[in-house]
């Protein structure tokens, strides 16, 4: 039970603050290490894909794949903490289809098709399939288009796509294009450049100078994917290079993917961490919480010697179902990805150290004038977007000393009718401070700002004061920010409850900084309010009929060609199309006619 503590808690004096239903933290720790897993007998089996042992504590590896999806999902105060819950977008070249789609995709691996990746941005996905379809032109539109079509779309003019929708191709051709887009991506690159030289090389000698043209352009776009993954190690198959780097009591992990020997990219984390915990602490949770969301591959290269990694790579193992290896190397290639990793992971730390420093002094400069107790650590800004009352949407972002909070964002959707500027700052407040209260009225969590910003002027300032009021808040900062005359932006005014309107200099550094917050909340609230207006042009009269989903929307559509057209369709027909039921068919036919 010790040993297991020792595992779950990395300070094991303060909570743990891992608590199950009806548990406070510390005494969902003393469960969790109390537990007793002794009185089984330990798991002796040999699993055939372990790490070279044939047994293993199968109670210390469960205790361990427990720890880090409790603390990610609990988010506890006092443990290192990766905080970032995104999903890494692959490249999915699809089956089960006449025409195979090439395509980007994020999400579980349900669909039938392989996967390739991960990559580290989508935007290295978007490049990679770019080059990709002048070296391989497969189709990447939908399926609904691909049927659709009666002429072949731009991508088959720029030479990105075959046209397989209107027979500009044959099966047989098209799936020798799959087959060699499949190869390359798993690696086999050189035998797919051999093949497609040694096209080029016949159809010259053929006389053939267009086909073999058109050999060279994608023996040349092939070149060009290689030479902008950078590093690539053919022997290196499946592997993610991890290296930490620690500096004034921050650290940054950058995490390189390499799949089939190709370099898919790299990405920057900056996991929440005490002050007296070292880097190889820090690693080793990082690697815990980072892979309990996603598959491990085969072999990871750490730069720290981690006094547990037998035990975490067997804790890999277990969950990806085959052995994983947790190397940290000491000479050679690998060595030398490592030294590459862990120098991009020492100038992300220092950048990122440099944005924090600047930011921390506005922070301070901004209390000062503001007459705040300290630097604010969390300040919510707070912006709306309607036009002339509709689509109205309201907007929260967050910045703090390390910069915008981007996953603390929040949109509202406005209820109330009278969605003018004021009303919908009320609703917007009082729906967020009322959830605030309710989750954290001690206010012991992070979840509370320190200062509010409102884009606005005196109106909206007295309208929060009134929510805030209202709810029973009397010590939160808040201020609002507007333009000057004639919304000229340099001329902006801050209103502060019961002071006159502060008036910044035009190049006063603490001006820029609230005007980019001011902008980064309009932007959001604006983008909002788009995307909701975008979906809104594009809803169909049939989602308005209960019991018509997408299927069955899609399918009378294809019978009948637009809502119109099933709108004045009779009963009769409607029972003909597949999955319409002769009750779905009454409930449509007796909706078009409500009104008549």
């Amino acid at each position: 039970a010790g040993e297991r503590g020792r595992l779950l808690h990395a300070r094991p004096p303060r909570k743990a603050a891992l608590c199950g239903q009806g548990q406070e933290p510390e005494e969902a720790g003393r469960d969790l290490r109390q537990r007793p897993h002794a009185a089984r007998p330990p798991a002796t089996h040999d699993r055939g894909h372990g790490i070279g042992r044939g047994d293993h504590d199968g109670g210390r590896v469960e205790a361990l794949l427990l720890e880090s999806n409790m603390i990610k999902r609990l988010k506890p105060h006092y443990n290192i903490l990766l905080r970032d819950d995104k999903s890494f977008p692959y490249i999915l070249l699809r089956r089960g289809h006449r025409w195979p789609q090439i395509s980007k995709y994020r999400g579980a691996k349900s669909g039938q098709g392989d996967y390739f990746g991960p990559f580290a941005s989508a935007g290295a996905v978007d490049l990679t399939i770019n080059a990709l379809q002048r070296a391989f032109p497969l189709r990447s539109c939908s399926d609904s288009v691909l049927e659709s079509r009666t002429r072949p779309c731009l991508q088959h003019q720029i030479k990105r796509c075959t046209a397989p929708c209107v027979g500009r191709i044959g099966k047989a051709d098209y799936d020798v294009l799959v087959e060699e887009a499949r190869a390359f991506l798993a690696g086999r690159s050189r035998q797919v450049q051999r093949r497609l030289t040694d096209r080029m090389t016949a159809a010259s000698d053929a006389l053939e100078f267009e086909t073999a043209a058109a050999y060279r352009d994608r023996i040349k776009a092939l070149a060009h994917i290689q030479m902008r993954q950078g590093i690539n190690l053919p022997s290196m198959g499946d592997a993610d290079v991890v290296a930490i780097h620690d500096e004034a009591g921050q650290a940054c992990v950058q995490v390189f993917f390499f799949r089939s020997g190709q370099n898919y990219g790299n990405r920057a984390f900056f996991p929440r961490h005490g002050a007296d915990d070292t880097p190889e602490a820090i690693l080793r949770a990082f690697i815990g919480q980072f892979y309990s969301g996603r598959e491990a591959p085969p072999l990871v290269l750490v730069n720290r010697s981690l006094e547990e990694a037998p035990l975490l790579a067997e804790a890999l193992t277990l969950k990806a179902g085959r052995r994983v290896k947790l190397h940290r190397p000491l000479r050679g290639a690998k060595r030398k990805l490592l030294e590459d990793a862990e120098r991009n992971a020492r100038e992300a730390l220092a950048r990122r150290l440099g944005e924090s420093t600047a930011q921390r002094r506005l922070l301070e400069s901004l209390a000062q004038r503001f007459e705040l107790e300290g630097a604010p650590d969390r300040v919510e800004v707070y912006d709306n977007s309607h036009i002339s009352g509709t689509d109205a949407v309201g907007s929260m972002i967050v910045a703090g000393p390390e910069g915008y909070i981007k996953s603390a964002y929040r949109k509202f959707t406005i209820r109330s009718t009278a969605a003018c500027d004021p009303a919908t700052m009320r609703e917007v407040l009082t729906r967020r401070f009322s959830r605030l209260i309710k989750e954290d009225p001690g206010r012991s969590g992070e979840s509370w700002p320190d200062l509010v910003l409102i884009d606005g002027g005196a109106g909206q300032l007295g309208e929060a004061r009134r929510v805030f009021a209202d709810l029973g808040i009397a010590d939160l900062a808040v201020a609002a920010i507007a333009k000057g005359p004639e919304r000229n932006a340099g001329r902006e005014r801050v209103f502060l409850p019961d002071r006159p309107p502060v008036a910044l200099g035009a190049r006063d550094p603490l001006l820029y900084f609230l005007q980019r917050l001011r902008d980064e909340a309009h932007r959001f609230a604006i983008g909002t309010h788009r995307a909701k207006r975008a979906k809104a042009r594009v809803r169909s009269a049939l989602d308005e009929i209960p019991g018509v989903g997408p299927r069955r929307k899609k399918a009378l559509l294809h019978r009948f060609g637009s809502a119109r057209g099933v709108s004045q369709a009779g009963l009769a027909d409607l029972e003909t199309v597949d999955g319409i039921s002769s009750a779905v068919a009454r409930a449509i036919h007796d909706h078009f006619r409500a009104d008549r």
